[in-house]
């Protein structure tokens, strides 16, 4: 399992200490690297990341102020925290929040590796409870054969003579009509409202004449198509 993430630490040296650390290690895809936490919130409105590397004593703004914006919005998706810093006084305040570890600054490899073990371990928990009937799907994307979990899907949105397969934690690009796809989906549960959009019928949380929005984006709904969806997610929900 790989996990997506980002770091938040605004001292230099120490902040490239941990880059070091995240870029060798196997299970961590590193996206983005943040000063602040206005920075790393603007990033998170329209990105998910499943862990974020939090130095918890920022010199500008106080690291629990993020934690304390995913608790005040609990329909966001929430990311595993590990928190970095030289002042461990904040450890019992950090794991009130459930984050998955607290490092003490400078921080060795193997307590490093440690940590993200932990994580991965939990995320996979997680997923395999998550995906309780097992129903999943092969696609074939950069040449390699992957497993998607149903309920993992959000969307998927057509690209030429490809897709684009939109997941909770990442994207696909496969070669493949959107009709090809469309029948390899589950009836009932996956719903084409527009040429070009097929949505997971689970994922919507509003629509309206134009649009269906999933996890604030907005997918343009055919007129014709409205109907269709309503009808469909009156099944769903019952």
């Amino acid at each position: 399992m790989i996990l997506n993430c980002i770091i938040i630490d605004d001292n230099s040296n120490q902040r490239l200490d941990s880059l070091r650390l995240i870029n060798n290690h196997p299970s961590l895809n590193l996206i983005e690297k943040f000063t602040s936490i206005n920075e790393a919130k603007k990033f998170l409105l329209t990105n998910n990341v499943d862990l974020i590397i939090l130095e918890i004593n920022l010199s500008v703004s106080d690291g629990f102020e993020l934690l304390d914006s995913y608790n005040s919005n609990p329909e966001y998706k929430v990311p595993y925290f590990i928190i970095t810093s030289e002042d461990t006084s904040h450890a019992f305040k950090a794991f009130e929040y459930n984050v998955i570890d607290y490092l003490s600054k400078p921080v060795s490899k193997k307590r490093f590796s440690e940590a993200i073990s932990k994580t991965v371990l939990d995320a996979k928990m997680k997923e395999n409870f998550q995906d309780f009937d097992g129903e999943h799907i092969f696609v074939k994307s950069n040449l390699k054969k992957r497993k998607i979990y149903i309920n993992q899907i959000k969307w998927i949105e057509a690209l030429g003579d490809y897709v684009k397969l939109i997941t909770n934690n990442k994207s696909f690009v496969i070669l493949s009509t959107m009709k090809a796809f469309e029948n390899e989906l589950p009836k009932g549960l996956f719903l084409r409202i527009h040429k070009s959009y097929i949505i997971n019928l689970k994922k919507v949380e509003r629509y309206d004449s134009k649009h269906v929005e999933i996890e604030k984006m907005k997918l343009p709904l055919s007129r014709t198509r409205k109907t269709q969806l309503s009808k469909a997610l009156d099944v769903i929900v019952s």
